[in-house]
């Protein structure tokens, strides 16, 4: 049943991809699974915040967890390292992303429901306290315990595929077993390699070697919202994701290649 739905989370993805053509968004999307009873989950109160839910706290049947990593292509993380702000390519493809997760939850809850099964989706974004700036559905440190990959320095996520791209979850009552990760740390600070360069390419001085000042980071991403209005909401940066590394690759993981 994993592979069915990898393969369905695969061909929904290539096909919206298909329909925005000239437009190029996405590379191929990575998914992984957590076991509802895994008692890992419960270590998100202490890690992420004491008000992070559960997946019962979800879907009272939950039987697991479905994280999905969306990759953008090359040319996003090129045309989003320039300037202070966020290009209109990176904001074009936060509205258009939220778009198509939405779209694929719905994919995936009739793709199950005609098994018999329930699938809940969770908000792809803005599901954080504004005033702590804490989440209380981390699709991040989800995606760890799914093995989808592991954290970096710039607190976000490094998959196989980098980690320039966009994370979504859903809870589902279908039993499915924990993915394993990677056996090693993609990050090459944390691996004991030099690098840092997401600290040279945070804007807003909010990540440094030894810390992180969340509302330095979340104040730059607010600046950028309205800066295209036609678009809609669009508070993000982006900055520390490219031109790095880890952007578009496991540096770590190509090494031991």
């Amino acid at each position: 049943m994993k592979e069915e739905i990898r393969e369905s989370v695969r061909g929904f993805v290539a096909r919206i991809a298909s329909e925005l053509a000239p437009r190029s968004f996405w590379r191929e999307p990575l998914v992984g699974f957590i076991d509802a009873a895994d008692s890992r989950l419960s270590m998100l109160r202490r890690v992420v915040g004491e008000s992070h839910l559960l997946p019962g706290d979800v879907l009272p049947s939950a039987g697991s967890v479905v994280v999905v990593f969306v990759p953008f292509v090359r040319q996003l993380g090129c045309e989003n390292r320039q300037g202070r702000l966020a290009a209109r390519s990176w904001a074009e493809a936060y509205v258009e992303t939220n778009r198509m997760l939405a779209e694929l939850g719905k994919h995936l809850q009739q793709q199950l429901a005609g098994r018999g099964h329930t699938l809940v989706v969770t908000p792809a974004t803005h599901n954080f306290d504004p005033e702590r700036l804490v989440s209380d559905w981390s699709h991040r440190h989800l995606a760890v315990l799914a093995g989808v990959g592991k954290l970096g320095h710039h607190n976000l996520l490094i998959t196989e595929h980098g980690c320039l791209g966009r994370l979504c979850s859903y809870v589902t009552d279908l039993p499915l077993e924990t993915d394993a990760g990677p056996n090693h740390e993609p990050c090459l600070h944390r691996a004991g390699r030099t690098c840092l360069r997401c600290v040279q390419r945070c804007v807003a001085d909010a990540l440094r070697e030894e810390s992180f000042d969340r509302r330095a980071c979340y104040s730059q991403c607010l600046d950028n919202d309205g800066r295209w209005p036609d678009l809609g909401v669009t508070d993000v940066c982006g900055k520390c994701l490219a031109g790095l590394p880890c952007s578009l690759v496991d540096p770590v993981g190509r090494m031991k290649e």
